[in-house]
């Protein structure tokens, strides 16, 4: 088990156990009982976890996995009625500005996994349901069980979702498909979503879909991590700009990041039959620390 390094906050959460070990990080959505439904306390930890992660740079690659017979149900209703501003009390203005900056602050939430400098697989079982969708649209790849099913679940309580799902989905699956589901909010079971390939494999149970990707997650984490992390950067940039600025884009990271050492490791390992050594990524500093 590896020493964590990062130290900002405690080890121990309410809605997560986190772990990491042959470089690779696990994140277990821990409420089972409770349907792992999205409690305050769950968009305080999120965040913070991943960018621990993210930052120490021990990581290549992270799971997110949950427990119970679904992965997650979705936003939890004390959400909507946490840290809001009281309603009589306040200018219409300021009250919706401050509803703005509660969205904006739900989105990071998720936006978190995109940013992450390893890639982030989420392992679903069971329904994938409203903000859980917004959550799996925000990781690399998903994969599934065979009883897996996702449903935009915000249609069908008379609201817009509005932490990802309609910004990321409609990339990921065709339009159509995507604006069918938002829409009516019927349910997308596993097979489907890997016919439209929402998820990459669908697997008999949970077992064995954890081992199926852990395998993923260990091939990823045995490459250089600082060219896994430059593929990621580059394959999200590609995704929402043009071809142009995209090669532009690809052009300028090269010339900072391309360092012949990870290549020559990879090229020393292949000569003489062993796998290669890549130096970790450093650790992210904030401020002056």
């Amino acid at each position: 088990m590896h020493e964590w390094c990062w130290q900002i906050g405690p080890m121990t959460y309410d809605c997560f156990d986190v772990s990491i070990e042959s470089r690779i990080a696990h994140i277990v959505l821990k409420r089972g009982d409770a349907l792992n439904t999205m409690i305050p306390a769950f968009w305080r930890e999120l965040p913070e976890i991943v960018n621990g992660i993210s930052d120490d740079g021990a990581a290549r690659a992270i799971v997110l996995s949950s427990t119970g017979r679904h992965f997650c149900a979705g936003m939890d209703l004390a959400v909507f009625g946490a840290g809001g501003l009281p309603g009589d009390a306040v200018e219409p203005g300021r009250k919706n500005a401050n509803m703005r900056m509660q969205a904006l602050h739900l989105q990071e939430t998720f936006t978190c996994l995109e940013r992450a400098r390893m890639p982030v697989l989420a392992a679903i079982q069971g329904g994938c349901v409203g903000g859980a969708v917004d959550m799996v649209t925000a990781c690399d790849m998903r994969y599934a069980t065979a009883d897996a099913w996702f449903c935009i679940q915000e249609i069908n309580i008379g609201m817009t979702a509005d932490v990802g799902t309609l910004q990321r989905l409609p990339k990921l699956i065709p339009e159509g498909i995507a604006r069918e589901l938002a829409y009516t909010g019927a349910r997308m079971p596993a097979a489907r979503a890997r016919e439209v390939g929402l998820v990459n494999d669908v697997f008999d149970d949970h077992d064995d879909m954890l081992d199926g990707v852990m395998g993923v997650a260990a091939e990823i984490a045995a490459k250089s991590p600082l060219a896994v992390w430059g593929t990621k950067e580059s394959v999200n940039f590609a995704r929402d700009h043009s071809v142009a600025d995209s090669l532009n884009h690809i052009a300028t990271w090269q010339s900072g990041m391309f360092q012949p050492a990870d290549m020559m490791a990879t090229f020393e390992a292949t000569t003489s039959g062993e796998a290669p050594v890549f130096d970790d990524l450093p650790r992210v500093r904030r401020g002056l620390e």
